[in-house]
């Protein structure tokens, strides 16, 4: 009998068995994929986002900083202990004993928030604190408490309690844009955490649980005095005596803003233009852009780049660059004295030196701030007869036996109804390519092209970086600079400077890009291409002085054992042109209107000759 009912007991139960089971099983499946999901989404060991990234010149030293948000992170030993007893003391006494969350104090909490109807923050530990600001949203609701809890004490089981205090010592808001313990002493005080006293220290600790209220900045005497309060809860957990808290009360609080560095805004800006350039020609994004058929692809390539580069920047990179901060102070100096009180007349230039194809100086234009349009790069001008050496007189030269003693017809020369003429008119017979050279005549420029051909021109230009060049510009209007877009101050220099000894590389700013620990992650190949032969920059380089002594560039001054330049003046006198090089450096100068207008009237000031000789001197 007693078998018959432990039968019948088991048969009845085994229904409830297997709902219970059934139940386990999918709590446990539910476990492991949130403990999965959990390990996948949430990366503990992550740097800190949005690191300043800082930006050196060749002397080492800082010039510009490019950040949103201040953020200095320190290891947790590098933190000094007080700071570390203020804030657990103030946010979390039991830190060292929970296991992410606190029991009693989600009970005050939840007891708080059915007193009040509302369903508040309240009972967080540093780790739900931590969290919170890492993985989830700040809305104010049981369900996204419960998912905090959850979260946090899967980060208790996957990491230590020095970890995760670490963290959120490094991530908490300090209001301004300062982020963490040591952004906000750098940021409030000028110095890193540990040099701080024990008052400064109080202090930035008071701002976090509600930046905007203890905002130093806006509300000095709540933050002063939350910063009491704080100090007196360390008295009453025995961290420090009554006598040294109201010592450090009365500590005279004085905030130093540190000040965001923003030195030489036309060369930074450069450098974080050529630093997109650089990573997407060392990643493939230029590969990409190339290939790219319609502009929704080449739209769609150029976000993807700009996502990444972002994130680069926002891990803390150091820029090396080539800047030369004397010569760039004196450059901006001398050319907005130059143009002086010609109203809205503008202006750009870039230096080069020759020794290793760094840019160390750059004009953006007058009154230039950081960001603004920048003239150097971004500013695609007509060139004029600056062109003419790179596209007329070096590819004769390489595709011919002439010299510069050398005849050629400066007679009238049409292809169709397009008939250029020479400055003010001149009908020339047969002149020397020196002449032509020397008096800028634009029917021996076309000439010459016609010679050797649109093709073949355009051929020698493949090497430089002339972004702004288009298959629309292969016609003759080019061999004196009538180009549809133009081409930069920047791209100019940079093509001259072949002229040095016939070689090319690309002129850069950037010498190398370090991460956080220094690490070189990228520079550029440096890699040269021979362009000219010896024989055709001996040509060039004879003809360019000649330019200067007895030319259109009579008027330079350049103390230097060689000289040599070619100008430009476009139509309507809407632009002055001057590139060339010395034995030091290689350059080129514009100047004219953002708006293009007539510039006659200044053509006798030489404006351009002045700026290309004050550049050349320093």
């Amino acid at each position: 009998m007693r078998k018959v009912v432990g039968s019948l007991i088991i048969i009845c139960s085994l229904p409830l068995l297997f709902f219970l089971f059934e139940k386990v099983s999918t709590e446990i499946q539910t476990a492991k994929a949130f403990d999965k999901q959990f390990t996948a989404n949430i990366q503990l060991d992550a740097p800190n986002a949005l690191i300043p990234t800082i930006l050196k010149d060749r002397n080492n030293k800082v010039f510009s900083e490019e950040y949103t948000e201040w953020r200095q992170p320190l290891g947790l030993a590098d933190i000094p202990e007080f700071v570390q007893q203020l804030f657990i003391t103030s946010e979390d006494t039991n830190f060292y004993q929970h296991i992410g969350f606190d029991l009693t104090g989600i009970a005050r909490a939840v007891m708080a928030n059915r007193s009040s109807g509302e369903a508040s923050q309240g009972g967080s530990t540093i780790t739900q604190q931590l969290v919170r600001m890492r993985y989830l949203s700040q809305e104010k609701t049981y369900e996204r408490k419960m998912l905090e809890i959850f979260y946090a004490y899967e980060l208790e089981r996957k990491t230590t309690k020095d970890e995760i205090l670490n963290m959120y010592l490094n991530e908490m808001y300090f209001g301004n844009g300062a982020y963490g313990v040591n952004g906000a002493a750098t940021y409030y005080f000028n110095k890193p955490v540990y040099k701080l006293s024990k008052a400064q220290m109080a202090f930035i600790a008071a701002i976090p649980n509600n930046p905007s209220l203890y905002d130093p900045l806006r509300h000095f005497k709540n933050t002063k005095k939350r910063q009491e309060r704080l100090l007196d809860k360390l008295v009453e957990k025995n961290v420090l005596s009554k006598n040294e808290a109201e010592k450090i009360k009365k500590e005279k609080i004085v905030i130093t803003l540190k000040e965001k560095k923003q030195l030489y805004p036309a060369y930074s800006t450069y450098v974080m233009n050529e630093f997109r350039s650089l990573i997407a020609t060392k990643e493939g994004y230029k590969e990409q852009l190339q290939a790219a058929k319609t502009s929704q692809q080449r739209k769609a390539i150029n976000t993807k780049l700009s996502k990444r580069v972002n994130k680069l920047l926002n891990q803390g990179l150091t820029i090396e660059t080539a800047l030369s901060p004397s010569k760039e102070f004196a450059d901006t100096e001398n050319i907005n004295q130059i143009l002086g009180n010609h109203g809205d007349l503008q202006a750009s230039a870039v230096v080069i030196d020759n020794t290793n194809r760094e840019i160390i100086s750059i004009y953006a234009g007058k009154g230039y701030k950081k960001y603004d349009f920048n003239r150097a790069f971004q500013g695609a001008r007509q060139p004029g007869s600056a062109f003419k050496p790179l596209i007329d007189y070096a590819p004769y030269f390489e595709e011919t036996n002439a010299t510069p003693n050398t005849y050629v017809s400066g007679a009238l020369f049409c292809i169709g109804n397009y008939c250029p003429q020479n400055y003010g008119g001149q009908v020339l017979g047969n002149v020397t390519i020196q002449q032509g050279f020397r008096n800028s005549y634009n029917t021996v420029a076309m000439r010459l092209f016609h010679q050797i051909g649109v093709k073949k021109a355009f051929s020698y230009l493949k090497p430089f970086q002339f972004d702004s060049l288009t298959k629309q510009d292969r016609v003759y209007s080019a061999a004196i600079g009538g180009l549809t877009h133009g081409v930069t101050t920047a791209e100019l220099a940079d093509a001259y400077t072949s002229f040095i000894d016939g070689e090319y590389q690309p002129a850069h700013t950037i010498r190398s890009v370090k991460d956080s620990n220094g690490n070189v992650l990228y520079k550029w190949d440096n890699k040269s291409k021979q362009v000219w032969s010896p024989s055709t920059v001996s040509d060039i380089r004879f003809l360019m002085s000649d330019v200067v002594q007895h030319g259109t560039g009579v008027g330079i001054h350049v103390n230097a054992p060689y000289v040599g330049a070619k100008t430009g003046t476009t139509n309507d006198y809407r632009d002055f042109w001057l590139a060339g090089l010395t034995n030091r450096y290689t350059s080129a100068v514009w100047v004219g209107y953002d708006r293009p207008q007539n510039m006659e009237a200044l053509e006798n000031e030489k404006i351009h000759h002045r700026i290309f000789s004050s550049i050349m001197s320093n």
